[in-house]
């Protein structure tokens, strides 16, 4: 599986955030994934979200918005209608490089093309690192495939729960998620970043955001059980750096933030990236091991 995919749906921050623009429609169906958890007389439900969305994908299944409206607290991977000047400093601590990216000839016509392609000014990306720049690249092929961070599931339910006045939670932080990606050399980001490049050159980005959207948007269990185990079989570098950093990585800290939120309250709703909850190494698997009785409702 192409690796910047994995990265945009388990991460990581949210660019150009905005309404989340819920279309009517008449079918409700389920989205995603949804389990229950449960250990010492309290329950908690644990939904699978992707940071990007469409108008057609609320308003969200009656079931769930039920589970939402009674929950005391929404748990979010980190809530994106937060602080923006925190985000603002990880960017800056993390995501930015005034040297600029060194690229060979034939890779900055390359990076030269899609910027085109996308509308996006070089001005703009000139200081960013290589993974925030193979990030912005991800988020404006989804854009192009019609899935827009604007829309994304997790910044729809932060809306809803800030207008009730619902506690939000933040299981990780901006500075935390970023600071994953300083873990890789200058030449091992450039990498990722012409990764990301050859896989929006050879389409394998735009059919698999299609795969992953449809799948949250069916909650097709058997097809996001297929895309967790191609996560787990991409030997590249960065497929390997998405696995072992950014989904196994973060899930035990994850987990941990649900056990302890689950021993402060009762029928609280944890809302975390899809990719999370399946696999081997998976958040549920984690929570039932630590002996946690996990039910999949779908």
């Amino acid at each position: 599986m192409r690796r910047q995919i994995i990265v945009l749906f388990c991460s990581l921050f949210f660019f150009a955030l905005g309404s989340s623009g819920a279309a009517e429609q008449d079918a409700m169906p389920n989205r995603g994934a949804l389990f229950k958890v449960q250990q010492g007389g309290h329950t908690l439900y644990l939904f699978g979200t992707i940071h990007v969305g469409a108008r057609n994908f609320y308003p969200l299944e009656p079931r769930l918005s039920g589970l939402l409206k009674k929950a005391p607290v929404l748990a979010l991977e980190i809530d994106p209608l937060g602080d923006p000047q925190k985000l603002a400093r990880a960017v800056q601590q993390h995501g930015l490089n005034p040297k600029g990216i060194t690229l060979t000839p034939d890779w900055r016509q390359r990076l030269d093309r899609l910027l085109q392609q996308y509308r996006i000014e070089p001005e703009t990306v000139a200081t960013m690192k290589p993974w925030l720049l193979a990030s912005l690249l991800t988020v404006s092929e989804f854009a192009a495939q019609g899935y827009e961070a604007s829309l994304a599931v997790d910044a729809h339910l932060s809306k809803q729960a800030h207008a009730s006045g619902k506690k939000i939670v933040e299981l990780e932080s901006a500075e935390s998620q970023m600071a994953l990606f300083d873990t890789m050399t200058a030449a091992e980001q450039l990498l990722f970043l012409q990764e990301a490049i050859a896989g929006i050159e050879d389409k394998e980005q735009a059919n698999q955001a299609r795969e992953i959207a449809d799948a949250w948007r069916h909650a097709d269990t058997k097809a996001l059980e297929a895309l967790a185990l191609k996560a787990e079989m991409d030997d590249t570098y960065s497929g390997r750096f998405v696995q072992n950093v950014l989904l196994e990585g973060r899930n035990p800290a994850l987990a941990d933030g649900m056990v302890k939120l689950m021993a402060r309250e009762n029928n609280s709703v944890a809302a975390i990236g899809i990719l999370h909850l399946f696999g081997k190494m998976s958040v549920p698997e984690l929570l039932r091991k630590r002996g946690l009785t996990v039910e999949r409702i779908y």
